[in-house]
């Protein structure tokens, strides 16, 4: 049988993985509830569906056969047991405080890397469910499939993918090599022009820019989550006076909130322009195999230092704008895009390294996660809010998530624990900001 291996950038995901740095994506869905027993039939639910779901009997083992030395794949658990992935905790009246320390525990790399961890309410009328995924096994899109997978079903069943491209496989005889010398030279020259066009934009794009301390903190292994909601319609009333795209607005709110968490904390923000890493997925649509990440990125300066709302806006629109004019294959941001082109061991050998450096290349994610449309529900119990939470890059001390579901937009906020003590007031902040810029469009 064929191995299912990693792609290139999946097996850097799992490869950069530390005990302090755990490479899983997380959602905290908040739901309503119709008793207190809720949660506990909401586990129970769960389990039960996971063992349907063929992507969730997924694990990822180490690959040391030629032309795949150092690799890994996906292969499924015979005796796959549910029970090791779903957890019921007690009662909390804190679903992110719990949330948080949670999401701060890697996955056992010796088993599918999920979790869903469901949390009643001491309230008696919600319950929340944190769902984890390692990067590895899932990007977004596919960890809302995965997800969708052991929800209550959603409209009419989707048709099967068309396929469109083969999965990344090695050949199994290496006589044919010979022959595909000159394409890969070829392929070779075109990736060293690839990478050095992509490192002069790096550069460039940390001239006159400067990134804040309180962005950057040595790794502590802890978490804390936080979320702010904004109302979709005042989001769209800003992009309808000002411009740009709803995406842009939601990458200004960040700025704005930067610029005041960074002056109510003291550390100030005059002059401050950190590196925001956007990601861009690539995925096609409707292939075959989807669940190796396909992702780019865009690399903008947030103007943070910029004391108007709009001017934010507009410095994030016209930095999208750049970006998506040169395309997510070229710039400072596709960094991502090189690992397709590193061998399997050096992945495992480097991923470590390449994850500590991650503080040269920028200096904060922002990451939007679609959600469907129609309202999703567990047990016939209704999903109010998800708050999306993205790893935690080494070095860095938080991570922002935006997803927007059912009318509004939910920011999920990831941030190292020791290092960011309030994030509570950032999540303030981003209301605040979204504010400020309706009022801005008014007058």
């Amino acid at each position: 049988m064929t191995p299912d291996l990693l792609a290139p950038l999946d097996l850097a995901f799992w490869n950069m993985e530390c005990d302090r740095h755990p490479m899983h994506l997380g959602a905290l869905g908040v739901f309503t509830a119709h008793s207190p027993t809720a949660g506990a039939h909401a586990a129970d639910l769960l389990a039960v569906r996971a063992a349907a779901v063929p992507g969730l009997r997924l694990r990822i083992r180490d690959v040391w056969q030629p032309l795949a030395f150092g690799g890994a794949a996906r292969e499924p658990v015979p005796d796959f047991d549910p029970l090791d992935h779903v957890r019921l905790h007690a009662p909390t009246a804190d679903f992110h405080a719990v949330a948080g320390r949670l999401m701060e525990r890697p996955l056992d790399r010796a088993r599918p890397p999920w979790e869903a961890h469901v949390l009643p309410g001491e309230d008696g009328v919600s319950f929340a469910v944190l769902f984890k995924f390692h990067h590895a096994l899932a990007d977004g899109l596919r960890a809302l499939k995965l997800a969708a997978g052991i929800l209550d079903p959603v409209g009419p069943p989707a048709r099967a993918p068309r396929a469109v491209e083969s999965p990344r496989t090695p050949p199994s005889d290496v006589r044919g090599l010979p022959g595909l010398f000159p394409g890969l030279v070829k392929d070779a020259l075109s990736d060293v022009g690839r990478a050095l066009d992509i490192g002069a934009s790096l550069a460039r794009s940390t001239l006159g820019m400067r990134p804040s301390s309180a962005l950057a903190s040595a790794p502590s292994g802890t978490r804390r989550t936080a979320g702010a909601v904004l109302d979709i319609d005042d989001v769209h009333r800003v992009r309808k006076s000002a411009g740009g795209t709803v995406n842009d607005v939601l990458i200004a709110v960040v700025a704005g909130a930067l610029r005041r968490w960074l002056d109510e904390r003291g550390d100030g923000s005059e002059g401050v322009a950190p590196r925001a890493l956007v990601p861009v997925s690539r995925r096609r649509p409707h292939t075959a195999h989807p669940q190796g990440n396909r992702l780019s990125g865009y690399l903008i300066p947030l103007p943070v230092d910029d004391p108007d709302p709009l001017g934010r806006l507009g410095a994030v629109r016209a930095a999208m704008l750049r970006n998506k004019d040169a395309g997510p294959h070229r710039g400072a941001g596709a960094l991502a895009l090189l690992a397709d082109h590193v061998p399997a061991l050096g992945h495992r050998l480097g991923g470590p390294l390449v994850g500590q450096a991650a503080r040269l290349w920028f200096d904060i994610l922002v990451t939007s996660v679609p959600l469907p449309g129609p309202g999703l529900r567990l047990g016939g119990h209704r999903l109010a809010e998800v708050y999306p939470f993205a790893p935690l890059a080494p070095g860095q001390s938080l991570a922002v998530a935006v997803s927007t579901y059912r009318g509004h937009a939910h920011y999920g906020l990831v941030a190292d624990a020791r290092a960011v003590t309030d994030l509570d007031v950032f999540a303030r902040a981003v209301a605040d900001e979204a504010e400020a810029l309706v009022t801005a469009c008014e007058h």
